[in-house]
């Protein structure tokens, strides 16, 4: 391959250069520090740069995130310490979903078949209630099911089934995931009735 003839092609990462500096310079060191651990300071930095935030996020300290514009995180959801959110693509993460420390979102891959190493930027999804355990890696188009586990140091470059739990590296799915107990629903849950 001919990585000085490398282009993005008709990618753009989906705002104005002032932007992606002022974000790259100011925005990010701010949002990752150790010293500013306060996530309503952080939920506010990714709204301010265009990240579509939900009510009682949590997100710890040195968590990096590539283009805030193109994440949108549902309510009551946590992401861990050092997560990284790589999203040249849209990272979308629904409500109730846990994303531990060290976890690596990629959104983006290169054809090794194209002489010039091609950019494919492609989205992931992860639906309610799942939970992406400590060092695992989803991969670029992945869609996790509402539900469902990705163990610890798991890799998965393959959409997951909902209520399934998957583990290894490949993540295969090792067996069902229910969930015991009682749960406790809150009215704002609750569906509106017209």
């Amino acid at each position: 391959m001919r990585l000085d003839q490398y282009t993005l092609g008709n990618y753009t990462p989906g705002a104005p250069l002032w932007k992606q500096l002022l974000w790259y310079f100011l925005g990010e060191p701010l949002f990752r520090t150790h010293w500013l651990p306060v996530s309503t300071f952080k939920v506010l930095l990714l709204r301010l740069f265009g990240a579509k935030i939900g009510q009682q996020v949590r997100i710890k300290p040195g968590v990096r995130v590539k283009f805030p514009w193109r994440l949108t995180v549902g309510d009551y959801t946590w992401i861990g310490e050092n997560a990284w959110l790589d999203n040249v693509a849209p990272i979308t993460i629904e409500n109730h979903v846990c994303i531990s420390q060290d976890v690596y979102l990629c959104t983006g891959n290169h054809d090794w078949r194209d002489p010039h190493f091609k950019l494919i930027p492609t989205a992931i999804y992860i639906a309610e209630g799942s939970w992406i355990a400590a060092r695992a890696v989803v991969g670029p188009g992945v869609t996790i099911g509402k539900g469902a586990v990705l163990a610890l140091g798991s890799v998965t470059g393959r959409s997951l089934e909902p209520m399934t739990i998957y583990a290894g590296n490949p993540a295969q799915p090792i067996k069902q995931r229910v969930i015991s107990g009682t749960l406790v629903i809150h009215p704002h849950d609750l569906p509106k009735i017209p």
